[in-house]
This record gives C-alpha cells, structure tokens and sequence, in this order.
C-alpha cells in the first residue's frame, strides 16, 4: 500500500479497540516466566554448551600472542575460537569495530575469543586462563583534549545556515553564550545481549535478543560470508534495549562461530561490564548554544554547535537537529564535529540526537528567558513556530506545542512558581520548578506484515516487528481485531522471526505507527479477498462483531474461511508526504526539585508529561513508555554518567553498582496527559510515537527546576551535589 496523501475515514476511526487502554496480550507470559528469551530457548536447542567470550585488556594496540594451553586443557572445554581459527570474516555497514577482534586491538574489551564448555562455570573459569600478549598502543580518550581536531563528519546535514547568524547575533539587544556538556551514557537495560546460535548443515539459526531482525539478518549474513536466506533470526521477546540492541553485537557472532567450532548449539551472555564496553553507549557532547533575542523576547538569532567523539568511521551524536526545528527565528546556524576517539563504539541510544541536545538547548532557552525578565513558559510560547523555520514553505503536520505547554502549566500549577530562585523553602528544602519543550520527529519507515483468517474466525498476524517491553503485540493485534471487526481475544500475533514479514523493527520511536500500518495494509487486503469469498461487495464491506455486512446482506467471518486459510500479505511504503509536511511530536514537561540546603543532595518530587504524538494507539502502554521515559530523564539529569579511564581507556563503572540508575525511591508521583490528536499525514492509523518524546527535554526540566530551587546554575550533567554545594544559599 503506498501512502502518499493524507488518509481520510478509514475502519480505524471506529475506535471500538483502537485507543482503547487495553491490558497487554502478552503479560500473562511474562508475569508467568513462560515468555521465552534468547538465552532461554532450550526448547529450540537442546543441549547447548556455553560460551564466554573474552574481551580485549587495552584499549588501542596488537596482540603479539595468545597463550591458550591453559584454558584448552581446563574441564569441560570444548573448543576455542579466536581470529587465527574463525575463518575469514566481513563486516557489516552498521557495525564501526570488528566484532571478533585481533591482531588488530580497536577498543577495551573488544571480543578476542570465545571459550566453549559444558557448563556457563567451566566456560567462565576457562576464559580466565587465556594469556594474551598485547603491544599496547596509545590511544584518544579525553573529548575534551581532541575536540581542537574535531572535523566535519560525512553528509549534507551536519552544517546547517539561514541568513546571517553572525550578523544577527552580533547586534541582539539580549544575547545568550553558553557551553554545556553531556557524558558518555550506558543502555543498561535488564536483559543482557544474549544469544543460542545453531547450525542445520550450512545454515544458521539464532535465538536472540534483537531490535531490528531484517538489519541483523542482513548484517550477520555479510559478516560471516554466506547468503541471506542461510540465516534465520528469531526474537519473540526482548528484556529492554534503548537503542543498544538495534545493530548485531558480539554475542550474536561469536555464538555463531563457537557453534560452528564445536558442532552443537552454543548460548552466550554478555557479562554486565561487556555492555558497557563490548557494545555501544551513547557518546559524551560538548555543545555550545548561542541566542540572540529583542528586549520583547523574539528570537533573532538561535546557534548550536556540538562535538562528540567515536572510533575511526563512526558518526557523531546528532544533538543539533532540534535547534533546527523547534523555535522561530530568522537567522540560524548548527554545527556537528566528530573527534576520533579510541573509547568503545558510540551509536544510539534512546532519543540519539534530541536527548543530549535538549538537555543542552532547553537549559539555554531557560537561562535566556531569565536574562530578559520573562517567565520560562511564556518565552518558549512567544517562539513558536507552525512551519519548519528552515523552509517556512513547508508545515508542521501537526503542531501542538503551545498546547502542550499552557495544559502543563495549568496542571502543574505553574502559577505557583517563585520567579526568584532560591526563594522557597520547605524546612531544610530548597523548593524549584522547571520547565522544557520536548520534541522528537516521527520518522517513516517500510512495515510489513502477513494477516491470515482460518474458519474459526480467528485472525493471525505475522510480522518480524519486536517486542522490547513497549506492546508491540497488543497493539498490532488491536490493529488486527479494529479492521477486521473481531474481538481482542479472536487475534493471535506472532512477532520477531526473520523467515516472516519485514516490519519497521523497534527503534527511534517509528515502530508503533509504522508496523501498525504494516498490518492496516494487510488487512485491507484480507477485508478484500474476505468480501469476495462471501459475494459482498468489498467498497461497502463493514466488519463488526465477527461478521461482514454489505447492504442487506450478512455472513459470519468465519464463512470466508471454510474451504481454507484466507491469507494477505502487504506493506505501507511512503511517497514524499514526509517531505512536504514536517511530522513531528511534542510534549510540555515540567518537574518539581527539592535540594537539601545542608547536604546539596537533590530529590524530584513530582513530573508532569503533557504529549501530542497523533493517535494514542493504546493509552496504557503508551503511558508506561512516557513514563519510563521520564524516568531515564531524572537518570540522565542527576546520576547517569560512564567514567572515563582517560589513561588506559575504558569505562570503569561498567556495571550497575558503579552505574547509577533511578530506583523507585527516585522516582516521585509521574503524571501523563495525552492531547486529543490525530495527524491524518502520518500513516492511515494517524498516529506517530512517544516512546522517546517521553525522555526529550526532561533532563533540562530537572536541570532548571534545581537552578530556581538553588540560585546555582550547573551546565556540566549529570547534576550531582559537588558540582552546586559550595554555592547553595547559605542555610541560616
């Protein structure tokens, strides 16, 4: 199905299941332990071995040799794979290092073997025997010491320019220069990378933990040299990967070559400080932001430089595109440099791009607001914009940002917020609030799916789509019951296998809308060989309560189905709607921050998420991603940071003892309000995203409320007591 132009009434207008909050399909298996994941699929393949991999001990340099007499000869080992007896291997586009490294050393901890044992204990004792030599080699890992030899990274978009930023800002009656900094973040996520990998002569079966199947299929087939359709993915479960899970990683490939090596099934999980090292983080940013503005609060001027760092061939840390998109302002400028650094891959993580950035932008908007006398809420609302202020020929579909903020306001109670930072009190407290845009576009992607009706009237889907935790499966399956005028409990879904439909996989917030109208298109197709079996006419078909109806007449569902399954398959592919409308989402989030006046520690205490994201496909599962989302915000706000080994080069709190995330004893009341929006642009569901809206601009929101309970401005996150105690007020 090819959408082109804005969709108008269509079956899921109905809303008979559609944005309803209904209870996930899948919940029973996972509050049961029955759900499977990648390391525990015994079912698929009995008797697996178990593989430890070993990851580099420098961070730059050559291994002169391996010493593995010791670990050959430990119990229960079955073999060992190195990159002297792997075999040539390729590597694949989105992969920046090698996954199975040697001589050649490109990061700490990058995977040099793969022990193989009968027992995940004797794998692990083994591994602890291989005796490398290494040459070690000098390295890059200060951001801060390489930003000086940052260049301009590959593509048309790393700059942007319109008018005279220079010139503009030069002669703003009120002007803002600032710097901020983000740092080096870990995923985190519960389930490690994990994978079972088989082999069935030459072909390859993985059970794995993975976010985009048709990317790892493809990217696994080049790695290891053998065609496509010998490789098969399958990941019907997923326990959390923001964004860390959405390229192949080392467990994927190393469980395939131990399996080759010892002719059976192997399974392999990441240690925790594998992840932080071995797969990717979101890379640290320096960003410096400059806004020019009339003594009245219009924007005349807005800049926004940013340098981030990765290994040779790796991509920066896009933390400029909301500058570009967000507020009005005649003359613009963005800058993106890459510095080369020798610190393990940087990519994406939840919100690549808008996360850092906004923690950087939404803290420069507040400290402007301030500097002209205007209240933080009103001076975003006076910059507003309806069209894309880089082509104003070109509109936000739907943009209801200002909304979005008055409603946060109003809930919040805004009103009630002491301009005058450090003014209110609550015994030992410092009492603040904060406010910030969020904003995150929604991105178009390919989805595809199978649909299939059997005489039970029971309506299968089939799709690879996963799973990571956000409902993937209830709502393709309220997709599935919404069209074909079925109850919940009459579709089945069958999610994350390779050998099925190409959806838009998991990631950058474009899989809800996105595999939804994967299924939509199928099931338009299915409405149509439906209607025909039953001799109904397919233009006035109406699918309710398991039946179809055309005119005067009626027939069960089901019927179409009696001499045999009735199957569809389709995609919804895009022309240039996307092109001549700016899709984007938006959200007013605002945190209430209490600082104890003797100590500096910080505690929210209360947050609010006001969001316009289209459609809201299931209001109960979109409120639980808001709010994780904000969740991950108050982490990358206050404790969230990889530290740096700037001598040896690699992250030293790498696992969730030295990593800091919220508890729930962090996390205060969270309340979520969803505008009622449809933006008939986006696909024929209307609907966009929020999973990563949800984490845009909290960051900041947290940031300023701390400033207006403290007087004490911090641009370096995460914002930790140090970095504030020796200027709080003074406590009497």
């Amino acid at each position: 199905m090819k959408f082109d132009s804005p969709a108008g009434t269509n079956p899921i207008d109905q809303l008979k299941v559609i944005g309803k909050p209904v209870d996930r399909i899948d919940g029973k298996r996972k509050t049961t332990g029955t759900a499977p994941y990648a390391y525990e699929r015994h079912d698929k393949a009995p008797n697996a071995a178990y593989g430890v991999i070993v990851g580099a001990g420098v961070a730059k340099g050559r291994i002169n040799a391996i010493d593995l007499v010791d670990a050959r000869g430990a119990p229960g080992v079955l073999g060992i794979v190195t990159a002297e007896n792997a075999g040539k291997l390729g590597k694949g586009n989105m992969n920046t290092a090698k996954l199975l490294g040697g001589p050649e050393i490109e990061h700490y901890h990058q995977a040099i073997a793969i022990v193989v044992a009968e027992s995940f204990e004797q794998a692990r004792a083994a591994a602890a025997l291989v005796r490398v030599d290494y040459a070690r080699a000098p390295g890059r890992f200060d951001l801060a010491a390489e930003k000086g030899k940052a260049t301009k990274p590959e593509g048309d978009d790393a700059d942007s320019a319109v008018g005279d930023f220079a010139a503009a800002f030069a002669s703003a009656p009120v002007t803002l220069d600032a710097t901020y900094t983000t740092p080096d973040q870990s995923h985190a996520m519960m389930e490690p990378h994990a994978t079972i990998a088989a082999w069935d002569g030459d072909s390859l079966t993985v059970w794995t933990s993975n976010q985009m199947i048709a990317w790892s299929k493809r990217e696994l087939a080049t790695t290891l040299g053998i065609p496509r359709e010998k490789v098969r993915l399958d990941s019907p479960f997923i326990g959390g990967g923001f964004g860390g899970k959405l390229f192949l990683r080392a467990d994927v490939v190393m469980a395939a070559l131990a399996a080759k090596e010892v002719k059976r099934p192997v399974k392999v999980a990441l240690a925790r400080p594998m992840i932080a090292n071995n797969t990717t983080h979101r890379p640290a940013t320096i960003q410096r932001i400059r806004i020019g503005a009339t003594r009245e609060g219009k924007i005349t001027a807005i800049g926004h430089e940013s340098w981030s760092g990765d290994l040779p061939g790796g991509g920066p840390e896009t933390a400029v595109q909301q500058t570009r998109l967000l507020y009005a302002g005649a003359d613009r400028m963005t800058r993106t440099r890459l510095a080369v650094l020798d610190l393990p891959e940087g990519n994406a993580m939840r919100a690549p791009g808008e996360a850092p950035g906004m923690m950087a932008l939404e803290i420069a908007i507040d400290e402007m607001a301030e500097k002209l006398g205007m209240d933080p809420v009103a001076f975003r609302i006076a910059n507003d914009t309806q069209v894309d202020p880089e082509k104003p020929s070109r509109p936000f579909s739907q943009r209801q940002l200002v909304e979005c903020l008055q409603q946060g306001a109003e809930r919040f109670g805004w009103n009630r917020r002491s301009a005058r930072p450090a003014s209110v009190r609550d015994g030992r407290w410092l009492v603040g609030m904060g406010v910030a845009a969020g904003f995150r576009n929604s991105m178009l992607m390919k989805s595809a799916a199978r649909v299939r009706l059997d005489a039970r009237g029971i309506v299968t889907v089939e799709t690879d789509m996963t799973d990571i935790g956000t409902g993937s499966y209830t709502i393709l399956a309220q997709t599935a019951a919404e069209m074909m005028g079925v109850d919940l409990d009459r579709v089945v879904v069958t999610l994350g296998d390779s050998d099925l439909p190409a959806a838009a996989g998991s990631g950058g917030q474009w899989g809800a809308a996105n595999s939804t109208a994967g299924v939509y298109a199928a099931c338009v197709k299915l409405r149509e060989a439906v209607a025909v079996k039953l001799d109904l006419d397919p233009a006035t078909a109406e699918f309710a309560d398991g039946r179809v109806r055309a005119g005067n007449r009626s027939a069960k569902l089901a019927n179409a189905a009696k001499d045999g399954p009735l199957t569809a398959e389709d995609a919804i592919e895009y022309g240039d709607i996307g092109k001549r409308f700016q899709q984007s989402t938006f959200a007013g989030h605002f945190v209430e921050a209490a600082v104890d006046s003797y100590t500096g520690v910080i505690r929210v205490r209360r947050m609010l998420a006001v969001c316009a994201a289209g459609r809201i496909l299931n209001p109960k599962s979109a409120r639980s991603q808001v709010i994780g989302a904000m969740t991950m915000g108050v982490g990358a706000a206050l404790m969230e940071e990889l530290a740096v080994d700037k001598r040896f080069g690699f992250f030293v709190n790498h696992d969730l003892a030295g990593y800091e995330v919220p508890v729930h004893a962090d996390i205060p009341h969270q309340e979520v309000v969803f505008l009622d929006e449809v933006d008939p642009t986006s696909t024929p569901m209307k609907a966009k995203g929020v999973g990563e809206l949800g984490l845009c601009g909290v960051g900041a929101a947290v940031a300023n409320a701390v400033y207006n309970a403290t007087g004490v401005r911090v641009r370096d996150y995460p914002v930790t007591l140090e970095k504030h105690l020796d200027r709080l007020p003074a406590v009497a």
